[in-house]
């Protein structure tokens, strides 16, 4: 069966730009209808906190990678823990989270999560090379600290899905409220999760493949005609 993946090196630029541009309707198939096994490269970002860590490790059918250092007391801030209750954040990704998940057979997602902190943000442009989207986590009660990942995957043109994480102490934003605050372009989607629920992190990820096949199909159709 064959095999392709929508990242790596610059060696196989022509291969991502050829999956880059296939829909969600035709994952997984050929245009003469071989089985193919693809793997799609999904970059997830955010403040300190939002959740990459946890959305990754609750959704990853392997052990996740985590890259962490504990944080000084300036830096700790809430989280949310396995209990619902919240607590200091006492760690911090420092290169990347890396998970995977089989959405279904054909069709692989490797998942990489940024780090969150601002003198880490040197990483973001190596982990975003050859991404087909990104998911940017949202935390209501510190809305501002995604305003840099928003503005980074929409200058790099990648599409992304706002994911709200639903703390249970974060003030209760509709969808609207969140697109209009983060000032989003049109029709880029905004869903809430629970970050810790595999069900409800699945979703977040075939919401993002879905609109990232219909942005890169939108931008060939644009490009050709």
């Amino acid at each position: 069966m064959p095999s392709e993946s929508v990242y790596g090196d610059s060696v196989h630029d022509d291969e991502h730009s050829r999956a880059a541009h296939r829909t969600s309707a035709n994952v997984g198939r050929t245009m003469i209808g071989e089985d193919i096994e693809l793997t799609l490269k999904i970059v997830v970002g955010g403040g300190v906190g939002a959740g990459k860590s946890t959305l990754i490790g609750s959704v990853s059918e392997i052990r996740p990678l985590h890259s962490e250092e504990t944080l000084s007391e300036s830096e700790a801030g809430p989280e949310r823990s396995d209990t619902g209750g919240a607590e200091r954040k006492t760690t911090t990704t420092v290169a990347m989270d890396f998970g995977r998940i089989t959405v279904h057979s054909g069709l692989s997602l490797h998942l990489f999560g940024t780090p969150g902190q601002e003198r880490f943000r040197f990483l973001w442009e190596e982990l975003s090379e050859g991404a087909l989207a990104a998911v940017v986590l949202a935390d209501t009660r510190r809305l501002e600290d995604c305003f840099a990942a928003v503005d980074h995957f929409e200058r790099r043109r990648i599409p992304f899905v706002v994911a709200v994480n639903r703390f249970p102490d974060a003030p209760d934003h509709t969808e609207h409220d969140v697109a209009q605050a983060l000032d989003l372009d049109g029709g880029t989607p905004v869903v809430l999760c629970d970050a810790r629920d595999r069900a409800s992190g699945k979703e977040v990820l075939i919401r993002t493949v879905e609109y990232a096949g219909r942005m890169h199909t939108a931008r060939l159709l644009a490009a050709v005609g």
